[in-house]
């Protein structure tokens, strides 16, 4: 029995506040005082661990349901190297759950990334804690970015391989993956989009993505199921007063979120509080987007099989095109708080809680709650991270990779 509790901290509730509290955490899940106080007394005294906060903020560990890669690897690489790597530096950066996105690919490429996921995640028996890799953020699914997508709203997306939204298609990758696809990104303005929306919306969420959708098909797209938009702002028509577009359509529908890329580069930080206003801090998803060269120096990468262009926070095709952003979640969490005037509260209700539940994995992940995961980061005042925790093990902490 492994009894451990986070003391001095101030804690996230669900509703964004923060409360003076003590975590604790039995056996890699989150506990309540009374299951902690109950064991404690038989248990014997090395079998307790006691981290001080300070005073710092205590967290949930974040889920960025929506990136392609970093540290030099990418989801369409299709190797479980390549998701290792990938899961291992989102850890250490706070994310501790993620679903990496894929790109438009031709159907050979998809499959193989399935066979890779469902090889790296190895979840044979379906229990989160005994089969945690301990270095690794937890691999909770994949997100299907393509290639049921408009050409025209392609954006660093490979037009050669953009197809009408196919079910057999997506049966495929699900077999073939173990059913790990959680998201998968849609066109509903292109041939036979509405009806795979109508088919599939009740196995797995729909989100409105590379659009050129005025305003009356996104809502037919959203009463078909549709519940979420992709990169709001990015790769669809702009919110316009006679023209509101997929934007307009997402935010007079009570139950669709919107997606939001915080690296200072996708959205201007007005935009950004103009956002949280028309959406509430219940409804917007934080993602990175970020692509393989996150983590590493300026240079040339690759994303999707275009070359790509980075330069401090800016990464670009060769034609200028916005390709994805080089920001990690908590990079992107800590920029909307810190230069764009969103509370921390708001902030990590829209890093941690929002995306759990969208993706359908909010029943172990996302909040504080007793019987979670124990996936917990401690921030210090500048939102630095102090300590990360992952299945109640410290994996972070300053003086091992801090920053």
């Amino acid at each position: 029995m492994r009894l451990k509790k986070i003391i001095n901290g101030a804690v996230f509730q669900e509703d964004g506040s923060f409360i003076p509290q003590t975590v604790y955490m039995i056996d890699g899940r989150i506990a309540s005082q009374e299951e902690y106080l109950a064991l404690s007394g038989k248990a014997d005294m090395d079998d307790e661990a006691v981290f001080d906060a300070g005073g710092s903020y205590v967290i949930p560990g974040l889920t960025d349901i929506h990136f392609h890669g970093c540290m030099g690897s990418d989801c369409c690489d299709g190797t479980a190297e390549a998701f290792g790597t990938m899961a291992e530096y989102e850890l250490y950066q706070g994310v501790t759950s993620i679903t990496p996105a894929t790109m438009t690919m031709p159907e050979e490429v998809l499959l193989q990334i399935c066979e890779a996921v469902k090889a790296f995640c190895d979840r044979t028996d379906g229990n989160l804690d005994e089969n945690a890799n301990k270095n690794a953020a937890d691999l909770c699914g994949l997100y299907m970015e393509g290639p049921f997508i408009n050409p025209a709203k392609k954006g660093a997306q490979n037009g050669n391989y953009i197809i009408p939204a196919d079910t057999g298609l997506l049966n495929r990758l699900q077999e073939r993956s173990g059913n790990l696809f959680r998201t998968v990104a849609v066109a509903p303005e292109t041939e036979g989009a509405m009806a795979f929306i109508r088919e599939n919306s009740s196995r797995i969420n729909i989100s409105i993505a590379h659009t050129t959708a005025d305003y009356e098909t996104a809502r037919e797209a959203i009463s078909c199921g549709a519940s979420q938009l992709t990169h709001t702002y990015n790769a669809m028509p702009p919110f316009g007063h006679r023209a509101p577009g997929p934007i307009g359509a997402a935010a007079d529908s009570d139950h669709c979120m919107a997606e939001l890329i915080c690296d200072g580069i996708h959205v201007h930080p007005a935009v950004v509080r103009t956002t949280f206003q028309m959406f509430g801090d219940d409804r917007i998803i934080l993602i990175s987007d970020s692509m393989r060269a996150t983590g590493l120096a300026d240079g040339q990468y690759d994303l999707g099989g275009q070359t790509v262009i980075v330069k401090g926070n800016l990464a670009v095709l060769e034609d200028g095109t916005i390709a994805g952003s080089v920001t990690s979640l908590m990079g992107c969490m800590r920029n909307a708080v810190q230069n764009m005037g969103i509370p921390l509260g708001s902030a990590v209700k829209c890093a941690a809680v929002n995306p759990a539940k969208a993706v359908g994995i909010y029943d172990d992940y996302g909040s504080l709650t007793p019987g979670k995961v124990a996936n917990i980061v401690v921030l210090d005042n500048n939102l630095a991270l102090k300590m990360v925790f992952h299945h109640a093990s410290l994996v972070k902490e300053p003086g091992n990779g801090g920053n």
